[in-house]
């Protein structure tokens, strides 16, 4: 089983089919947009009551997850 397991899930009718912390309508990509602009993971779960630090971590297991098994995107250089 993988660490994220039964605490993301993904429903056509909640949020499109994003994948989401279950019982909740808080997609996986909100919560790493929230972390990539600097947010901490206790910042996170008091802007959001009903996250705990477990479903942080298992959103963060399930993207990496997802890295792993799509095709890589090249990211092309930024000249100086």
């Amino acid at each position: 089983m993988n660490a994220w397991s039964g605490s993301i899930v993904s429903d056509q009718d909640v949020m499109l089919g994003k994948p989401v912390v279950a019982g909740t309508r808080i997609t996986v990509e909100h919560i790493l947009e929230k972390l990539a602009c600097g947010e901490t993971i206790a910042e996170v779960v008091e802007e959001h009551p009903r996250l705990t630090e477990e479903d942080i971590r298992a959103a963060l297991a399930f993207a990496a997850e997802a890295m792993r098994s799509t095709a890589i995107h090249s990211v092309p250089e930024v000249a100086d």
